[in-house]
């Protein structure tokens, strides 16, 4: 739902799972298993553009074109290799020898049509931010202080055409309500909790969850001060308990953090195990809820002040401001 981003427009596809992105999904029918069916598949017209980026790595590949006229982007993915399902993988699959070297011999393994899914996410109508979000660029840090915020950051993200719509649909529940798995509806202290589209809630190794805040004031890092603290440790608290109960995950293997900048402009804390590497649980971005929490305790208005460091890409228009202020 994760990431990131800004995703009233976006549409999930995925033939036999949910879909994998930051953007929300608007009108594919939504069914209690998890599993959505389209009665209009947006890839079957469409027409490639230009390849946005793709890794070999992480097996995944990010295409730009159009659907009927309409500027789309489509991300595809392999889905993850599940224990579960492993020895039925090995048995009914059919191997084609590629080549063998003494004891070491490689294959290649076609495996059943129900094993061998991808995990297709579809963006559309897709804008110019939704297309630069995906294009391979190189990436800057940036060091903020407290009045770069004031002057450069909160200005500019105050004229972008961000949208958190897709954030209020949720908490409204007009939107995803049958995968919330927690909701406390405090309107001072309350959030949501759902799983991130980027986990196919197959594997606990893979658990990443968002918590949504029901305050609508609150956009991100820069606005917390100590009168969030009970709001911040209501979200960390309710959310461990809500983990070790449901997947039995214990708070020991969380990493609970906070992303600055955010994705989106709306207060959300990332759950994820620390058996799983998500996008963007580094240091140039990644703010344990812990640390949070305490430096709030130790100063009220520690994030009003303190100068972050955060990662732009290349043609990102806060790094040009930045860039244009000299400080760069």
């Amino acid at each position: 739902m994760a990431e990131s981003e800004n995703g009233s427009a976006a549409k999930r596809l995925k033939t036999h799972e949910t879909g994998d992105t930051e953007q929300k999904h608007t009108d594919n029918e939504q069914h209690s298993d998890g599993d959505e069916i389209s009665s209009d598949s947006p890839v079957s017209g469409f027409e490639i553009t230009r390849i946005l980026r793709e890794s070999a790595r992480e097996k995944n590949i990010f295409v730009h074109g159009k659907v009927k006229d309409q500027d789309a982007v489509v991300i595809l993915e392999k889905s993850p290799i599940r224990q579960d399902t492993l020895p039925e993988l090995l048995k009914s699959s059919t191997l084609k020898l590629e080549m063998r070297n003494d004891v070491y011999s490689t294959y290649k393994l076609q495996a059943p049509a129900h094993l061998n899914e991808i995990k297709t996410t579809v963006v559309c109508p897709a804008t110019e931010k939704h297309i630069k979000k995906y294009l391979r660029q190189e990436i800057f840090l940036v060091e903020e202080s407290g009045e770069d915020y004031r002057q450069l950051t909160l200005p500019y993200i105050s004229g972008q055409s961000f949208s958190v719509q897709w954030v209020h649909n949720i908490l409204d529940k007009k939107a995803e309500a049958d995968r919330i798995i927690f909701e406390d509806p405090d309107p001072n202290t309350g959030f949501v909790l759902l799983p991130d589209f980027k986990w196919d809630q197959k594997q606990p190794e893979d658990l990443y969850l968002i918590a949504i805040v029901h305050r609508r004031d609150i956009k991100s890092l820069r606005d917390l001060t100590s009168e969030h603290l009970p709001l911040l440790k209501n979200i960390r608290s309710k959310g461990e308990y809500t983990i070790k109960q449901q997947y039995g995950i214990p708070p020991s293997k969380l990493r609970i953090y906070l992303h600055y900048q955010p994705s989106y402009y709306h207060l959300h804390v990332h759950f994820t195990s620390l058996d799983y590497e998500a996008p963007g649980c580094g240091v140039e971005r990644a703010h344990l809820l812990s640390d949070v929490i305490q430096n709030l305790q130790a100063d009220a208005r520690y994030y009003h002040n303190r100068s972050l460091t955060f990662p732009l890409r290349a043609d990102d228009g806060l790094l040009i401001r930045f860039k244009e202020a000299g400080k760069l």
